[in-house]
């Protein structure tokens, strides 16, 4: 699909301070408008005493504790879910708590959230408290049958709150209506790191680790998980997620990394010393998601919860392999689902709303693929896979300018009994529905679609942050640029676009294409590669004239460094 480069207007305002130039330009068009706004030391963090219902939570977990209870957290199958688990497990057993378990559901089987029947799993293990991570906001019937066995709950999530609450014993979401807390968009591990924060401040109050001669744990040991969550979840890097993120990088490139992390990363051929915001989301966080998605999480978790170094590298090794399956089914996916828009021949009636089947995709892939689909077409996209002989579970993609889980709130609203079930985010959902419903699902769902997005919200967008000069075309930059997020989702890594003319191309491994670029006055050349490129865009002859949307990055390659354009989209001018 043809995109539009669109390049960021500066605002009529400044930023004083000994700041580089370009940084200046690039954090404007970021909404910063203070210096005060780029601090992110540990001080600056938003305190845990405007988190709603905190200290209820922590009152229970504090009675817990006095009791030598058992308790037993709750997580999820993402990354987030893992890194909640773990911090939580980590912290509570570093608090000195008499028995602390896990237990994450496999999606294959019962599906996400603490479900009637995941309580009754945890139930064989006689759990006194029950703390749910990154879910049990929906868990309405799950938290009833928990009460029944005379196990509290307490929950820790973020996601959008439905119209009824759970009966749990307390519930701490930054998301639930009425909560003042200035941030809504902690990760379900800034969630439970927040909670911990105010359980510490709660046992030194009652002079908890003096009385146990045990050592009060420092949180900020606990960033790294931290940091790694909240990238691998895409939440929106308001300043107070950009202080956590860039205080969790900065303890892993000093070396204080939990030996998981570092295998993660060691195993995608990455050094922690060197490590960005985006090599937590694109080398560490597949892997991890590749146990959730296609096994069981618990390996994940594992790997994280390792405190020797060999044994968190033949954890990570097993997650890595995993990966490259989940690569290879994801492919074959794609593939499908890519023949299957073509052989649909929609032209200029292609829906608004994409909806995709195969009885042959599997579950834990559809995400996945739903993102490809997603980004081919800029269109928001579910895919579907069997849950089981009669339902589809599906999984929603959004793009800018529509909130995907209010749009099947709508749905469920005004057609009744269609969604079996539904939840999620502003860009990302999951939905079930019976499988003799998929077409009807499909057209209703293109037409409140329609309805909610203009025309002009369909047309594929880069936002530029303008050109740069040859002088700025550097090393020198590269590392600037890489040295001054953390970026990610809602404070986006800079993107720019020029035009430039083809030198040299050649295609590797018969989808990315590897490139020297040269200036238009061939005042200077620098390489650049784009991957998962369209067959159709690889057919380039030399001295091309392309007009190239590309991020700045470093190269390094046996110890040498050079500047390296990433290719975003280009197109032959």
């Amino acid at each position: 699909m043809k995109k539009q480069i669109i390049r960021r207007s500066l605002p009529d305002v400044t930023l004083s301070g000994n700041i580089h130039p370009l940084l200046k330009r690039l954090y404007l068009t970021r909404g910063i408008r203070s210096n005060e706004e780029l601090e992110q030391g540990l001080e600056r963090l938003l305190s845990f005493n405007s988190l709603g219902n905190i200290q209820e939570a922590v009152n229970c977990i504090v009675d817990a504790l006095l009791s030598s209870s058992h308790i037993m957290v709750v997580g999820d199958f993402d990354a987030d879910g893992a890194t909640s688990t773990v911090l939580a497990v980590s912290c509570l057993k570093r608090f000195g708590a008499h028995k602390v378990t896990y237990l994450v559901p496999n999606r294959f089987e019962y599906g996400y959230g603490l479900t009637p029947e995941i309580v009754e799993v945890a139930a064989n293990s006689h759990p006194d408290l029950l703390i749910t991570v990154d879910n049990g906001i929906s868990s309405l019937e799950g938290v009833a049958r928990a009460n029944e066995k005379g196990i509290r709950v307490v929950i820790t999530d973020h996601h959008l709150a439905p119209p009824i609450l759970p009966a749990a014993a307390a519930i701490v979401n930054p998301n639930l209506p009425g909560d003042v807390f200035p941030s809504k968009n902690l990760a379900g591990v800034g969630v439970i790191f927040y909670v911990m924060l105010a359980l510490r401040a709660k046992l030194r109050e009652v002079n908890w680790f003096q009385e146990r001669s045990l050592p009060e744990p420092n949180m900020a040991s606990f960033l790294d998980l931290v940091a790694l969550g909240t990238i691998a979840d895409v939440v929106s890097l308001d300043l107070n997620n950009r202080i956590l993120v860039h205080q969790g990088l900065t303890r892993i490139r000093a070396g204080n990394v939990r030996p998981g992390i570092k295998a993660l990363l060691q195993v995608g051929g990455k050094k922690c010393e060197q490590i960005t915001a985006s090599d937590l989301g694109f080398i560490a966080a597949p892997r991890l998601n590749a146990a959730g998605r296609l096994v069981d999480m618990s390996l994940g978790i594992e790997c994280l919860l390792a405190e020797n170094e060999t044994i968190a590298l033949g954890y990570a090794t097993e997650l890595d392999s995993l990966n490259k399956e989940r690569q290879k089914i994801e492919e074959e996916m794609r593939e499908q689902a890519v023949a299957h828009i073509n052989s649909l021949e929609f032209q200029d009636n292609l829906p608004v709303g994409v909806c995709l089947f195969d009885e042959s995709w599997h579950q834990g892939i559809i995400g996945i693929l739903a993102s490809r689909v997603k980004d081919l077409l800029h269109r928001p996209a579910i895919a579907f896979a069997l849950s089981n002989a009669q339902e589809l579970k599906g999984s929603c993609r959004s793009i800018s300018g529509l909130h995907i889980r209010d749009a099947l709130e709508n749905i469920h609203n005004n057609y009744p009994g269609l969604l079996l079930k539904f939840g999620g985010h502003a860009m990302a959902a999951g939905l079930s529905i019976k499988r003799e419903n998929f077409e009807l699902f499909a057209q209703i769902f293109n037409t409140v679609i329609s309805q909610t997005l203009s025309p002009e919200s369909l047309q594929g967008i880069i936002h530029s942050d303008g050109e740069l000069t040859c002088d700025t075309l550097t090393l020198a930059t590269a590392e600037v640029l890489k040295g001054a997020g953390p970026w990610g989702q809602g404070f986006p890594e800079p993107i720019f676009d020029g035009q430039f003319k083809v030198i040299t191309h050649r295609i590797l491994k018969e989808k990315h294409l590897k490139l020297v670029l040269g200036s238009l006055d061939d005042y200077f050349n620098i390489d650049a590669i784009a991957f998962n490129v369209d067959p159709k865009k690889m057919l380039l002859n030399e001295n091309d004239t392309l007009h190239v949307a590309y991020r700045l990055d470093v190269n390094e390659y046996r110890g040498n460094k050079s500047a390296q354009l990433l290719i975003e989209y280009f197109d032959v001018v």
